[in-house]
This record gives C-alpha cells, structure tokens and sequence, in this order.
C-alpha cells in the first residue's frame, strides 16, 4: 500500500514531517501520545473499531456530537474505521502498518492475543512500537483495565493528595493519563531517533501504574530513603515553608517561598513587627517544623487587606506568589490571552477554540493544521471501497 501523506502535513517544516503513525488507542494516553506525534508534524491515522473510541460520549460537555474529551487529544489526524476481527480489514491494515513508521497502541494483552496484534508488529520490525498499559507487562496487573482513577488510587497520587483530616482525594485533572501520554510520546520520539541514528530500541512500553508513580518524585524518593510514609498536607509542602495559600481579606493567595532568601524578603515586604520578631523562621527547617504557627501568623498580616492588593504589594518584591485562578481565570490572564496558545481549530460541528501544543519550535508554536474528524471520515481515502 502507498501511504500518501495528507496535503495538510506536506510543506510544515515541522521536525517530524513524512513521519507516518498509526494510531490504535482510545481514551486519553494514547490519543495524547499520538497528538503529540500530529503537533510536531507527524501524519497521523487515528483506526477506530466500528464500536468507536469510548471518549466521544464521555459527556457532557459536547460541542456538536462529539464530547470535548475527545475533542481535546485527537487532532492531527485521519481517522478510519477497520474491525481487526475482519481478515479483510485485519489484512488492509497490515499493509499500513507495513509502511508506518510508529505505532501507538493500548489493547490488553489478552487483546493483542485476540485481535493477533503481533502479526501486524512482525509486518514491519523496523516499526516503533509505543505500547500504553495498565501496568508493566508480565505484572498481575497487566491485564486488568484500569483508567485514571484507578491508578491515581493505586499509585500513591491520591495518598498524599487532600487535607490531612480528609479523605484521599483524586488530582482534579486526569493526571495519570497526562504523564503516561507523555512517557509515550518520549517513547516514541526516543524510537523514531534510534531508528535514525541505526541504534537498538524499537518497542517502548509507558505502563500506567508506574508512569502515574514516577509523578511521586520527591514523595516516593523520601519514603524509599527514609521509610517514613508521607501523608496528606492539604496545600503545604511536606519539605517547604510557607509553600501554599493565604488567607487575605477576600480571598487567598499563594505563597512559594521556597528560599530563606525569599523569606527574608517576604518579612521585609510585610513589615510586622510581631512576624520579624520571630528570628527563629529564619531557616526553612524551622518554618517546616512551625508550619502552622507559620501559616496563622501570615493568615493574620494577609487578612489586612485584598487579594489584589497583596498582589501588587508582591509584584515587585522578588517573593514567588501567584493568585489562585479557575480555568476561566486561567485562560482570561493576559499572559495566555494575549499569547498565541489559544487557537482554532476545525471539528465537525465546526471551529472551537483549543489550547495548542505548548511547545514551541524554533521561536515559533505548531500551528493547528487540522481537528478532530468524524469516525470513519477518511476510511475509503486511506483504505479505498
């Protein structure tokens, strides 16, 4: 079969142009990776089952028929319709695999078994394969479905998130699939330059569980060395102080002071006489073993006055802060409102404002070059009748 590239992925000069993936997976992850792959150029075909992906109905919200789920990670790509049961389909798609040249994926491993997933590996050695999995193969968690929740709940994510006289509680974005996406996409880059450079390393595996976990960084390293199990802290950090919220006269602000440098400045800043008193928070170590008496005494100086009144008392000040947004806020901020990282792109009910990658290459971001499409849109141009 000739893989011909689609005309909006020629003449990019994006670093991945004439790269072909495939992409088999559903979801967050995998779509993530692939995306990824389709921002810096790649041409990507998405290979729905008849079934489609499960995200487009994970809704509301929608916009048009599709759900913004799967709006949100799957542009920059054709999407085409072959049920691997078929041995017609099975055998169309073994030809583009044959001609890829990186595979993304996330069957399960009795999935692969069923579907005869290593057949269309064998078609193309040469091939990267990017696998995303519940958890490391060969685990007994391997081949049970498992979706972000699930591994913020296993991974130790939800252990250390929530107040410390609360229950565990979820991070409030699918933080899981995000990390794991991008362990994929590493993966996959990491693939396409060995291949290129004639170097081993064709198969990458990005296992949920383990991909979630390694997020922990110094939580889980402080345990490993020490043995003592962290617990939830709320907003404070377990090494840092003051490193969380404050309340002021109408609201919070966030505080990262995360140097006795910064610290002395923050007194200076203040200037209260009951808080530069207290000689003894010079150092960090004692600000952590005070933190409460810490966070009251800054409680009542913020309590003073606004939140924006505290923010521009700060601004000049040299102490790390930052207001407390929403996602409106976030976006409305003049950094990203008066920046390029909100564009537009096409979807079947028409155009939608995006995030875009926020990488940028050579000074310049990825333009959006095409959206999400319909299940099936370009199954005859990719497949033929």
């Amino acid at each position: 079969m000739v893989w011909e590239i689609d005309p909006v992925n020629v003449g990019t000069g994006l670093p991945l142009e004439g790269l072909r993936v495939l992409d088999f997976s559903r979801v967050l992850a995998g779509p993530l990776c692939a995306m990824i792959a389709g921002d810096l150029g790649a041409d990507v075909i998405k290979v729905e089952s008849p079934d489609g992906d499960p995200v487009r109905s994970l809704a509301p919200p929608r916009f048009g028929d599709d759900a913004t789920y799967y709006l949100a990670v799957n542009r920059h790509r054709r999407n085409i319709v072959a049920d691997l049961r078929n041995p017609d389909h099975f055998d169309k798609i073994l030809e583009l695999v044959a001609v890829a040249d990186a595979v993304v994926e996330n069957y399960l491993p009795s999935q692969i078994r069923s579907l005869g997933i290593e057949r269309l590996r064998a078609a193309n050695p040469e091939c990267v394969w990017v696998s995303v999995t519940p958890a490391t193969l060969g685990g007994p968690l391997a081949d049970l479905p498992s979706f972000d929740l699930l591994a913020q709940a296993r991974s130790g994510i939800m252990g250390v998130t929530g107040e410390a006289d609360g229950p565990p509680t979820k991070v409030g974005a699918p933080i899981a699939d995000v990390v794991t996406g991008l362990y994929g996409a590493v993966g996959l880059l990491t693939g396409l330059y060995a291949r290129a450079a004639g170097k081993p390393g064709r198969r990458f595996e990005a296992p949920l569980l383990e991909s979630t976990m390694s997020a922990l960084i110094n939580q889980a390293q402080g345990f490993l060395a020490t043995g003592v199990n962290p617990g939830r802290l709320g907003n404070d950090h377990p090494s840092i102080a003051p490193y969380g919220p404050v309340t002021t006269s109408d609201g919070l602000i966030l505080l990262a002071v995360g140097t006795d440098a910064q610290y002395a400045r923050l007194i200076l800043v203040l200037d209260d006489a009951e808080l530069s008193a207290k000689t003894e928070w010079a150092a960090n170590a004692a600000r952590v073993r005070d933190r409460e008496s810490v966070r009251t005494e800054l409680d009542r100086v913020f309590a003073g006055a606004t939140t924006q009144e505290w923010l521009e008392v700060l601004s000049a000040s040299g102490v790390p802060h930052a207001p407390i947004l929403d996602v409106a806020g976030a976006i409305a901020q003049p950094q990203i409102s008066g920046g390029d990282f909100i564009g537009t792109m096409s979807t079947p009910a028409g155009p939608v404002a995006t995030m875009r990658s926020p990488l940028r290459v050579d000074g310049q971001r990825p333009p959006i070059r095409s959206g999400p499409r319909l299940q099936g849109e370009d199954t005859i141009q990719v497949l033929g009748d």
